[in-house]
């Protein structure tokens, strides 16, 4: 499956400007033969927009949900995009995937959240494992920190996940996640691991790019510089099939040791 991936922090405070970019990029991405779009962390509203989260926060059947489920059927193609997420009265950092009919196919809130700004707008989301099966592929989702618990990638694998989508806000000086871990993260566990950032400043954060989508084997199959960008890679499960079958990894794993890890 093609995969776009969006590096852009987008227009931070405007939703309607960001449904915009999202439409714009869906039609390039599905014009070089994409399957799926993928967007950052938080790409609806924009990450370091402050008291405005809880503002511009919806449910995950809202109205942006509909616009975008409307970009995705137009455009004969998925979308993977990071918003803030209202329960009631609770926010979460969530990312939802829309299948090309339209249909909401998986929402996943946040579990790790990182630092003082996360902790004070978001409540922590407490279900690990968030999958859907879309054009021959097991699809799961993280977002940002999570990825760098292993526990988190590898209870994917174990599950069968082939192509694990992160939405990001990846910031400076920890650009050796994008550059060295995400590789690793895809071979040790043997599935497609797409890493996908924002990019320049935002208030106090500077959003570092390189957004990258690893395969198997720990090759980067694409990987974005340090300016908005659309990068493009495909996930091929008879490569990963084979992979598979060659790498021990999964296989040469002793659980009954592993009992002081929890």
């Amino acid at each position: 499956m093609r995969t776009a991936l969006l590096q852009s922090s987008g227009r931070p405070g405007s939703v309607a400007e960001n449904l915009k970019v999202l439409d714009d990029t869906a039609g390039r991405a599905a014009a070089a033969g994409a399957g799926l779009l993928a967007a950052p962390e938080m790409f609806l509203t924009g990450y370091a927009i402050g008291d405005d989260i809880a503002r511009l926060a919806e449910p995950a059947d809202g109205d942006s949900a509909d616009a975008i489920a409307e970009i995705a059927t137009r455009h004969g193609l998925a979308i993977a995009y990071g918003y803030p997420e209202r329960d009631g009265e609770t926010v979460h950092n969530s990312a939802q995937l829309i299948d090309a009919t339209g249909t909401r196919r998986a929402n996943y809130r946040k579990t790790h959240l990182f630092g003082c700004f996360e902790r004070d707008h978001f409540t922590p989301g407490d279900q690990q494992l968030v999958q859907a099966e879309l054009n021959g592929l097991t699809v799961g989702l993280l977002i940002c920190y999570d990825v760098e618990f292993p526990e988190n990638v590898r209870a994917h694998a174990l599950a069968g996940t082939d192509l694990l989508l992160v939405p990001t806000a990846q910031m400076h000086p920890f650009q050796f996640v994008a550059e060295s871990m995400i590789p690793v993260r895809a071979f040790e566990n043997q599935m497609y691991v797409a890493y996908v950032n924002r990019v320049g400043q935002e208030d106090e954060f500077e959003f570092v790019g390189l957004s990258t989508l690893a395969g198997p084997d720990g090759v980067a199959r694409a990987r974005a510089g340090r300016t908005e960008q659309l990068v493009f890679a495909d996930a091929d499960p008879a490569f990963l099939a084979a992979s598979r079958e060659n790498n021990p990894y999964l296989k040469d794993r002793r659980p009954d040791l592993y009992g002081s890890l929890v």
